[in-house]
């Protein structure tokens, strides 16, 4: 998960709306041959560094698989820039055949009707989409219909200090489960020397995300309409109790001192974690493994916090799925598929997770021998999995459907670092929201 710009996102909007009228249209481009006379598939992802590198050899290890497809992976930058592409070349011959898109932009996608649904291959040939983690593959379905294939997915995770834990006077093996058992945590991992706090107990980056997360696992709804599944959604509903709890945590642990307002940046939260100045803080689940490699001491990791234990619900899936374009040829989108396909086995799906740290959408990937030798390396993988597995199919835990999430998301963070200033929870989050009905308005309007 990367950081959702609020100028990208204005500008998107604007493309968006100029092309959403446009209708559907499929195999209406020529199929584009390589030399070879493959068929050629261009990838549009937002995969960099690191998981670049494996994304690549993965489409390399497809293209020497078979003869028939070539598929060209190409980096667009990040999730919001890649999509701001996408749709200025939408329905046309550069468009690219398969397209990797954030969790969030899921109804802009679909909206934009410059897109294929999987489904149509699901059905033809009788797919069995059961083999698919069913609370990955939900998020990327309305009233039944597979829009997306999930494939690089993450969930929020608690991670904590376990040296800090044990010095402090704590059970290294039991984490805090609930709002006040964070709370007192937090309180005894807190140090001073003199008027300098020198370690946190907790924090949370100001991101939506996980405001987003924390909402749910209680059950609540981010919009009206079920989370925008049944219709489009009028009105935000994350500023009722289950939100109010989550802002009114992290306003009362920032009043107690325990915790830290790390801003918005990933890369100065995890090195406040590696340098002992947080002990407790929420990161991606796809972000485990290279926290317990890095980290000078010994790394837990353990489901998120909930108010009440008898509130969990469980989590929403983050990370991104792949969109097949609908202006290209039927050849194309059937090569499309066909690699689609291939990412979903279990034996590309374990090198995925075990190199990447992302879930397997396929669970069989976890019986494969390279996933049960990285778990007995890193045992906190597992929990990562298994909250996932606990998780209660709902509208909450399935995520909400807006064209304007995105532009949702930097409000919501506005009024978590207004909490630091000293508004009051439920100004903050009642602006968030009226400013989320705003532009739910507009985009309405449309």
């Amino acid at each position: 998960m990367k950081k959702v710009l609020a100028i990208i996102t204005a500008c998107l909007l604007v493309v968006l709306g100029a092309c959403s009228n446009s209708n559907s249209s499929s195999g209406t481009q020529e199929t584009k041959k390589t030399e070879s006379g493959k068929t050629e598939v261009v990838f549009w992802h937002a995969m960099s560094g690191d998981l670049e590198k494996v994304l690549n050899d993965i489409v390399k290890d497809y293209n020497e698989s078979q003869d028939k497809v070539e598929v060209k992976p190409m980096f667009q930058g990040t999730y919001e820039e890649a999509l701001t592409k996408f749709n200025t070349v939408a329905g046309t011959k550069d468009a690219p055949a398969v397209m990797q898109t954030f969790e969030v932009g899921t109804k802009y996608m679909i909206d934009s009707e410059k897109i294929q649904p999987v489904q149509k291959f699901i059905d033809e040939e009788n797919y069995d989409t059961s083999q698919w983690e069913q609370n990955i593959s939900n998020y990327y379905q309305v009233d039944g219909k597979q829009y997306s294939m999930p494939f690089n997915s993450s969930t929020p995770v608690l991670v904590y200090n376990k040296d800090a834990f044990k010095e402090a006077g704590l059970d290294t093996e039991k984490a805090p489960k609930t709002y006040d058992e964070l709370k007192e945590a937090a309180e005894k991992l807190t140090k001073k020397e003199g008027n300098q706090t020198t370690q946190y107990g907790f924090t949370i980056l100001n991101y939506g995300w996980f405001f987003e997360e924390l909402l749910a696992a209680q059950g609540g709804l981010y919009v009206d309409q079920e989370n925008g599944r049944k219709g489009d959604a009028e009105k935000a509903l994350f500023n009722g109790e289950e939100g109010l709890n989550v802002f009114n945590l992290i306003n009362d642990m920032y009043k107690d001192g325990t915790f830290y307002n790390v801003g918005q940046n990933w890369d100065d939260m995890h090195a406040a974690f590696q340098s002992k100045k947080v002990a407790m803080f929420l990161d991606s689940s796809a972000g485990v493994k290279t926290l317990i490699d890095n980290a000078p001491f010994e790394v837990g990791v353990a489901y998120l916090p909930v108010p009440k234990e008898e509130d969990r619900q469980g989590v929403i899936i983050g990370g991104a799925s792949l969109w097949m374009s609908n202006g290209i040829s039927d050849e194309t989108q059937k090569s499309s598929w066909d690699f689609m396909k291939y990412l979903a086995t279990p034996e590309v799906q374990a090198k995925w997770h075990v190199d990447t740290g992302y879930f397997a959408i396929n669970p069989k990937a976890y019986e494969q021998d390279i996933v049960k030798k990285e778990w007995e390396k890193y045992l906190q993988l597992k929990v990562t999995v298994d909250q996932l597995r606990d998780t209660k199919p709902s509208p909450a835990t399935q995520g909400a459907l807006i064209s304007v999430f995105p532009e949702s998301r930097q409000k919501v963070v506005t009024g978590m670092e207004s909490l630091y200033q000293g508004v009051k929870p439920k100004e903050a989050l009642d602006r968030a929201a009226e400013e989320t009905n705003q532009a739910l308005e507009a985009a309405n309007q449309k």
